[in-house]
């Protein structure tokens, strides 16, 4: 599943300190090899270069 900007997700990587946490996609940069990263930013920060495989989309519960 892809994502777009400003879809609310679920980061899941346990090297990160947002790990479990949902915030919203800010940006999408396409790598040379045409898969997609993700900027995803919380209340406290934000990640970068996050894989499509690290995300889930969020509950409307959860966001």
């Amino acid at each position: 599943m892809s994502f777009e900007k400003e879809d609310t997700v679920v980061l899941h990587d346990k090297h990160s300190e947002f790990d479990g946490e949902v915030g919203t996609i800010t940006q999408v940069v396409e790598t040379m090899f045409g898969d997609p990263t993700y900027t995803v930013s919380f209340d406290d920060g934000q990640e970068v270069g996050i894989s499509e495989d690290q995300l889930e989309a969020a509950d409307e519960d959860e966001e």
